[in-house]
């Protein structure tokens, strides 16, 4: 975006500003830990160190930043046993998602699904486990779309935002993109076959092998 084309300052800017910089920190452009300078932030996106500072309170609200006392702000780092307890919370809303969806879903979702599926069967097979991640995350917001359960939808992608390291992390493992398949293949299956208890059942079982694989670094 050009700089002249950049809201300086205001409610604009700092949206701006929020937007940029929770992209920045989602996409690993920005370490856990990495300090966060207001000024030289404010000046790389052409707002106002007020529009800067008020967006790096909302992403701090969100998890996703750290206020360290008398130092500033940082990336915040999500330990494992952080990452744990978010993924039993995940589970929870994530079943209740899958159990919604397999009975609220479009046949055209459910063709999406199946599309996914094989997409990420593919990548499995090609050892592309960047595709894999990208896919994961994909199949995940589908079910969640499909499920209409726009409450739990809010609460996850707060959730989610705080995984996304440990999440590409796994994905990079030897042999967890392969298990992770045949995971996944089972929750589309059970959504497809309109079965909400299977649906859950098998979000559960998956979670809880992230919980296994997180628990093992």
């Amino acid at each position: 975006m050009p700089k002249e084309a950049r809201p300086g300052s205001g409610e604009q800017a700092k949206q701006y500003a929020l937007e940029r910089l929770r992209k920045a920190i989602l996409q690993g452009e920005m370490a856990p830990a990495q300090r966060l300078v207001e000024n030289e932030l404010a000046e790389s996106y052409g707002v106002t160190r007020a529009s800067m500072r008020a967006a790096l309170l909302d992403l701090t609200a969100e998890g996703l930043v750290e206020r360290i006392r008398n130092r500033g702000s940082r990336v915040r780092i999500v330990t494992v046993e952080e990452a744990v307890e978010i993924t039993e919370c995940r589970m929870v809303l994530e079943g209740l998602c899958a159990t919604k969806a397999a009975t609220e879903a479009t046949d055209a979702q459910l063709d999406a699904l199946t599309d996914l599926g094989k997409a990420m069967s593919k990548a499995v097979a090609d050892g592309d486990p960047v595709t894999y991640s990208e896919l994961n995350h994909d199949l995940h917001t589908l079910i969640r779309d499909a499920s209409g359960q726009h409450t739990a939808v809010g609460l996850l992608e707060r959730l989610n935002a705080q995984l996304v390291r440990h999440r590409f992390q796994l994905a990079l493992r030897p042999g967890r993109p392969q298990q992770s398949l045949s995971e996944h293949l089972a929750v589309i299956e059970a959504i497809k076959a309109r079965d909400p208890q299977a649906a859950e059942t098998a979000v559960r079982a998956h979670l809880s092998s992230v919980i296994d694989a997180l628990r093992a670094d």
